[in-house]
């Protein structure tokens, strides 16, 4: 074979880079479905709570206080899951060393922005259905139950 060792040395790594293609398209995969099942799971727990916050709010609760209290209980779940699962993927990253090319198994930002876009899902989670739940009157909101 002849050919320039630029050419060469691509045509080598064809396989390479297809393995890593495939794997980022299955972890997007993955956190696709995992920020969707997060969105799932919060806003059904914050909707079942419909009533419950009809009765705070009529106790007086302020919609900055039921917003705050409803964010905050539905986000605790997530950050459980998201540090338990960055513990998990940062001991197993090193199996996947040999896959990984041009990012490092333990990249901050990777783990970083994956974590901040489950967090992002699960406040919109909570926010859309509270604020949504904050706007029912009190008496509406014991009635549907």
């Amino acid at each position: 074979r002849i050919g320039t060792m630029e050419s060469l040395l691509s045509g080598s790594l064809v396989p390479a880079r297809f393995r890593t293609a495939l794997l980022g398209a299955l972890a997007g995969i993955g956190l696709l479905l995992a920020m969707v099942g997060i969105y799932g799971v919060v806003a059904f727990l914050v909707t079942r709570r419909r009533s419950e916050i009809g009765v705070r709010m009529a106790l007086g609760a302020s919609p900055r206080d039921v917003l705050r209290l409803v964010v905050g209980q539905g986000l605790r779940p997530v950050l459980v899951g998201i540090v338990l699962g960055g513990i998990v993927a940062f001991t197993t990253t090193r199996f996947l060393a040999s896959w990984l090319h041009g990012v490092t198994p333990t990249d901050p930002a990777t783990f970083a922005g994956v974590a901040l876009a489950l967090v992002a899902v699960a406040v919109v989670a909570s926010l859309i259905p509270a604020r949504r739940a904050t706007r029912v009157q009190a008496v509406e909101a014991m009635r549907a139950d």
